[in-house]
């Protein structure tokens, strides 16, 4: 999928160098820098999955004149309101100086087109209620569900 210079595409091994700053920028977005970041091998094994046939984690990223500019990974999973699997957006990070010109749009759209491919009907994700930027592209490209998340670690 490309848009005047901007080309969406799955990642390859050897995108690793120009994927890591986009990782690490989405990231320290969410406080995980420095003292709080993740730890290298998160990393490591998030980057390995996209290239594993047997796990359900999948990437795209966005190429504007041959460097990364963008990128989104996303999962399937089952439910049990649906036969088809759901997939979860978990992922959407685009450098500042490309926000507003279409990149995470484009990202989102073409996790949509991977969703129809595999028969799928249900992307969904969650972003924090500060992230008012992005909260603007969320609000034209699906519907809020309404829905207040919880979570704990065990």
């Amino acid at each position: 999928m490309t848009t005047s210079s901007l080309l969406i595409r799955p990642p390859t091994p050897d995108d690793y160098m120009a994927w890591k700053p986009l990782w690490d920028g989405y990231n320290a977005f969410y406080q995980r820098e420095g003292p709080t970041a993740l730890p290298d091998e998160i990393t490591q094994v998030t980057w390995q999955r996209f290239f594993d046939a047997y796990e359900p984690v999948h990437a795209l990223v966005a190429e504007r004149d041959g460097q990364l500019v963008g990128l989104t990974h996303y999962l399937f999973h089952r439910s049990t309101t649906r036969i088809e699997p759901n997939c979860y957006l978990q992922d959407l990070f685009t450098l500042p100086s490309e926000r507003g010109r279409g990149v995470g749009r484009q990202l989102v759209e073409g996790v949509y087109a991977h969703v129809k491919r595999v028969g799928a009907h249900r992307v969904y994700w969650q972003t924090h209620t500060t992230n008012i930027a992005g909260r603007a592209l969320y609000d034209k490209v699906a519907t809020h569900d309404g829905f207040i998340v919880y979570g704990t670690f065990v």
